[in-house]
């Protein structure tokens, strides 16, 4: 079920919002040569023990996930793009990271992604990345009251062919609210018009992520981490938006 938020709940998911962010800002910062995957995930595990906050993965447990997640943070690195498991990996120079969070505050829900390149960077990579984010600026951007989900599929798919990349749509954005994941689904490739209408009050996450020659993923041996069929690298954004009639708000600006 699709529940619209009031006003005042929108203003009440601010806090998590905020925290999400400044989580996500956080662990980019620390994101350096030598970091440990799993240092990171105890700085999130930190953050969120210092704010009160409540962790959106820790006890996750889907039919697509071999067990309960077990950590804080998701942290693909390379050739991996989604629900990348912490593991004993220290980062090296020229690494694309991608860090995906989720938290609860107060009993309302936000979730976020980044993508950030570990010291020399690659140009194909800061291009993935380019265009990743530019996409997600575009799905915000086409997320207005009387349109539908469509719009926002059809504006984040029109910036990645134009930039050549194929598209999976397996996995993509979805509503957001007391809990993480939630109706409706919102995918990265799309016709527009087509779909859920777009109302005030709807809040969902909006999140782009390609891979530089496939659209084709496989399951890690950790039963988590998902990784381009071909080894090419991918990019991850993704932001928690509230519709409203005056435009989108983004409730995770960094």
């Amino acid at each position: 079920m699709i529940e619209l938020k009031t006003p005042d709940e929108i203003e009440q998911m601010r806090p998590a919002g905020r925290f999400v962010a400044d989580t996500l800002s956080a662990l980019a910062d620390a994101a350096d040569v030598g970091v440990n995957l799993l240092d990171l995930d105890r700085l999130a595990h930190d953050r969120i023990r210092a704010a009160g906050a409540e962790s959106c993965y820790i006890d996750y447990h889907p039919s697509f996930g071999a067990m309960p997640f077990g950590k804080v943070l998701c942290t693909s690195v390379n050739d991996a793009v989604l629900h990348g498991l912490p593991r004993d990996y220290r980062l090296r120079d020229g690494d694309l990271l991608s860090v995906d969070f989720a938290a609860s505050v107060n009993g309302w829900v936000s979730d976020s992604a980044l993508s950030v390149i570990v010291g020399t960077p690659r140009d194909e990579d800061l291009r993935l990345i380019d265009v990743t984010t530019r996409a997600l600026d575009a799905g915000i951007a086409a997320a207005n009251t009387g349109g539908k989900i469509g719009d926002i599929s059809a504006a984040i798919a029109e910036i990645a062919h134009g930039a050549g990349y194929s598209i999976n749509t397996d996995f993509g954005g979805h509503g957001v609210g007391r809990t993480m994941h939630g109706e409706p689904h919102v995918p990265n490739d799309g016709r527009a018009g087509r779909g859920y209408p777009l109302r005030s009050g709807l809040v969902i996450a909006i999140e782009p992520w390609f891979l530089l020659t496939t659209d084709k993923l496989v399951t890690d041996a950790d039963g988590w981490t998902l990784r381009s069929a071909d080894g090419s690298r991918g990019a991850h954004m993704e932001h928690t938006i509230a519709i409203t009639d005056d435009g989108p708000i983004v409730l995770t600006q960094r």
